[in-house]
């Protein structure tokens, strides 16, 4: 059993700053990339940035230059710095891990239970 638990969100002003946290816990036997993904009212869930185990990053246009994904492996801990914040970034943050359980067995997508960010005055 793995289980994904997030926590940083909340209620921010325009230009203000927020720091998502992401720690998985359970039968864990390695993880691979981790990722940030949002999903505002009416639209898609959407991929805000990923990394890789080696801390290889990429990002959503929307967000270069703003937000800074960085994990924490010997703590199974994916963050999300996320400055300047704009109300258009409103939304529930989910993050994601890639998961493998045994030796030699394959990596799982889980889900954390998301986390809501409005950006708003």
């Amino acid at each position: 059993q793995v289980q994904l638990v997030e926590s940083g969100g909340g209620l921010v002003q325009p230009g203000g700053s927020l720091r998502l946290s992401c720690a998985a816990s359970g039968s864990i036997f390695s993880i691979n990339a981790m990722g940030w993904y949002r999903q505002a009212p009416g639209k898609q869930r959407e991929l805000v940035a990923t990394i890789t185990r080696g801390g290889s990053t990429n990002y959503a246009d929307s967000v270069k230059g703003r937000f800074t994904i960085s994990r924490d492996n010997a703590k199974n801990t994916v963050y999300l710095q996320m400055n300047s914040l704009k109300p258009e970034d409103t939304a529930v943050y989910y993050c994601n891990q890639g998961i493998r359980t045994r030796d030699w067995g394959p990596f799982y997508n889980y889900w954390g239970q998301g986390t809501q960010v409005t950006v708003s005055s």
